[in-house]
């Protein structure tokens, strides 16, 4: 085997000049081989473009026959301002769902019979056009949604946004950063003006010091889990909370376990800390900031006995955390869902935003505030672009009456100043009959959306659903018409990531059957509901993205293109992009920080005698989101083939479950039965499931009420549940199973 694999190396290396053929797998090894056959790198088809998985933003070579992908290759350092010569192993090796045998590469419709059938786009597109245009002329507008793709590009996005308000009369759009981030963006922009991380990718190598909150970076994030972790080697302090040992807590110079849904209560025990022993930025809050004396009032009741108490945090590691940050010159705070995905989402990102300033962590290099996003486009398409109930592109507000009257006059139609439903509000209002229909584009509502069985019965029950996707996903599978799309390999445009810079994405293939790009298919469907879109290509469209979006005034796909990527604000063509924010002013009113005091607040539903643990959700390495793509790729799969359910060594025993056994997880709204993890990642209190499988469905257990009262973000981090062997009933007490139990 060894000097087969040396051959196919040679074959490789020969035939496409380095096609980074040493970081593939044997098998790919031969099927690149295979493939390439006696071609010259000239005859492949190259393109320099950015991942379509994460938001980090790699960018790479990906190498193409035309038929497939062949090989994943780092471009040249300076040429990955984000990554360098760094991928993960989904940006190097996820590919085969390209090429799936189940890609949808027609359009599908319903028969008289119910079951679907091909049809040609003209039909398709007129059954849709008909379909919407009943509802929308029985019922108006608003009686209609659509939910975005943050796997889609930002071209794509805007024009979601167009089309929901100029052809459908609906501010009812939105997307997956309602599941996310919107949280995060309601924090940030109330505290500093802009919803985004506030530093450039390289500022996770200059902080002296990183804290890390309900982000397993390593495993969501790998390429910046790099960066930050050569940065540790280099000296610098890496502070981690969090409800699981991760293992990015592995390299931290603190890792504190934290109890799940508490998150404010520990920030502001560290920010009193601070304040109260002089150790916050006098000259920085004193310039810089408003609402300091309040805040530092309204942290009193943080009592260390009542942080321990709340959080399980000791006392000693928050004293510890937080002279680790006031010591250090520069700290970067970087978070994802585990600080976002509650029913106070809002109020743990005040709180974090509160620490930054008053430490005086912002608008310098090394320091600032940092989410790390999760989809590819989730910041650029999910928000910059507006697909937003409550916003136009650039974060303009829809109730602004000068705002909306330039889209109007640009969009030649009349827009309500009223927002419109947020993703999670959709389904609810179907429930009421207030929404009847949807059109869903890349996104897998039927296990994405809290509360899975709720929104299984919406989507059957929809007067109309068009789903827009790769696949017959599990959302479309309710849909009376499917369209094909295209991936991100068969089109071109842009994508923004997680540190606002806007890169494009290059096509390296042409589009799978009859498949085709979601810009193409909307503006059909728009000239069919009578709107005379005439946009030649995305560089068109983003044109018109930059005359009416501030923050994206210089960004054009020819500067995109010739100088590696953009970071907004930028404001015009002569304008360089914004590496840093807040270095002067803060995007406020008065240009300070305004600081805001967080109380105490606790999840909606918290553990009882009858469901006594709480669960907690989250992301595996080798798994994407609900696994439209990763699903699809045979090596992927060979490392988490199915999801699972880690349980603490001490509640396993008590249980008499070992690793491997089939358990039963159940909640007030479902339950799943997956194989156990028995570890000590997390405590004997808690439990965790990935999100990946439809098979578990781990959403059907996660509450779809209790939304956040700013964000309307989901409590998709705490549930609780109770766990017992598959084949015992779950209400059995603990020791009460029929085997033996261990000591605790």
């Amino acid at each position: 085997m060894r000097n087969a694999k040396e051959q196919a190396l040679q074959n490789v290396e020969h035939v496409a000049e380095g096609v980074a053929a040493e970081t593939l797998p044997e098998g790919k090894l031969f099927e690149i081989a295979q493939s390439i056959g006696d071609k010259r790198l000239e005859e492949l088809n190259v393109a320099d473009t950015t991942c379509g998985y994460c938001a980090v933003g790699c960018r790479f070579d990906l190498y193409s026959d035309g038929e497939e992908v062949l090989a994943a290759r780092p471009t040249a350092e300076e040429d990955a301002p984000v990554n360098g010569i760094s991928t993960c192993v989904k940006g190097k090796f996820g590919y085969d769902f390209v090429n799936s045998d189940d890609r949808l590469t027609t359009p599908l419709v319903r028969d008289e019979n119910g079951e679907f059938r091909t049809a040609s786009w003209a039909e398709a597109l007129d059954r849709v056009a008909e379909g919407l245009g009943a509802i929308k002329d029985d019922h108006g507008g608003e009686a209609l949604s659509v939910i975005a793709s943050s796997k889609a590009t930002n071209e794509e996005n805007y024009l979601m946004g167009k089309f929901a308000r100029q052809v459908l009369g609906t501010n009812s759009v939105d997307n997956c950063n309602r599941l996310c981030h919107s949280s995060t963006v309601a924090g940030l922009a109330q505290t500093y003006g802009y919803g985004a991380a506030s530093i450039s990718t390289e500022d996770l190598e200059l902080a002296d010091c990183i804290l890390l909150t309900g982000s397993n970076t390593t495993e969501a994030h790998p390429v910046l889990a790099t960066r930050i972790k050569q940065n540790v080697r280099d000296g610098a302090n890496l502070l981690v909370f969090d409800p699981r040992e991760i293992q990015i807590a592995e390299y931290a110079t603190q890792y504190s376990r934290v109890q799940p849904g508490y998150d404010a209560v520990w920030i502001n025990g560290i920010t009193r800390y601070i304040i109260d022993n002089d150790l916050y930025d006098e000259s920085f809050v004193a310039e810089r900031t408003s609402g300091f004396e309040e805040l530092a009032e309204s942290l009193q009741e943080f009592t260390p006995e009542r942080v321990e108490e709340v959080t399980g945090v000791p006392h000693e590691e928050i004293v510890s955390a937080a002279e680790t940050i006031a010591d250090a010159d520069r700290c970067v705070f970087g978070w994802t869902l585990g600080l976002t995905e509650h029913s106070h989402g809002t109020e743990n990102v005040l709180a974090m935003a509160n620490l930054a300033a008053v430490t005086g962590n912002l608008g310098k290099p090394g320091a600032g505030v940092s989410p790390f996003r999760g989809q590819n486009n989730v910041q650029g398409g999910g928000g910059d672009m507006g697909p937003l109930p409550d916003n136009f592109p650039g974060y303009q507000d829809i109730a602004d009456d000068e705002v909306r009257a330039k889209f109007e006059d640009a969009w030649d139609c009349e827009i309500s100043p009223d927002y419109g439903h947020y993703t999670t509000q959709m389904f609810l209002a179907a429930d009421r009959g207030d929404l009847r229909g949807m059109y869903i584009i890349g996104e897998n509502s039927a296990l994405s959306e809290p509360g899975v069985n709720h929104a299984e019965e919406v989507l059957e029950e929809l007067e109309f659903l068009v789903v827009q996707d790769l696949f017959l996903t599990e959302t479309a599978q309710y849909a009376d018409v499917v369209l094909p799309a295209c991936s991100f390999v068969e089109k071109r445009g842009t994508f923004t990531n997680t540190d606002r810079t806007v890169q494009m994405v290059k096509q390296v293939m042409e589009p799978k059957g009859d498949s085709r790009p979601d810009w193409e298919i909307l503006q059909d469907l728009a000239t069919r509901m009578g709107r005379e879109w005439d946009y030649d290509s995305t560089a068109e469209i983003m044109e018109e993205v930059n005359s009416l979006t501030p923050l994206y005034g210089g960004v054009t796909h020819e500067r995109v293109d010739s100088e590696g990527g953009l970071q907004w604000p930028c404001w015009d063509e002569d304008h360089p992009g914004t590496e840093r924010l807040y270095e002067e002013e803060f995007n406020t009113d008065d240009g300070l920080a305004h600081l805001q005091g967080v109380g105490f607040s606790e999840p909606a539903e918290t553990p009882d005698d009858e469901y006594p643990f709480t669960l907690t959700t989250g992301r595996v390495l080798y798994q994407y989101h609900t696994g439209t793509m990763t699903h699809r790729e045979e090596g992927i799969m060979q490392y988490t083939p199915s999801d699972f359910v880690e349980i603490n060594p001490r509640t396993a025993a008590e249980y008499g479950i070992e690793t491997g056994d089939m358990v039963r997880v159940e909640s007030r709204r479902g339950s799943v039965t997956v194989p156990a993890q028995v570890t000590d990642r997390v405590g004997p209190e808690s439990v965790f499931a990935p999100i990946h499988f439809a098979e578990s469905a781990i959403n059907r257990l996660t509450d779809e009420e209790h939304l956040d009262p700013q964000a309307a973000t989901p409590e998709f981090k705490v549930s609780a549940v109770r766990i017992a062997p598959a084949d015992v009933d779950p209400g059995t007490p603990a020791g009460d199973t029929g085997t033996s139990t261990g000591d605790d």
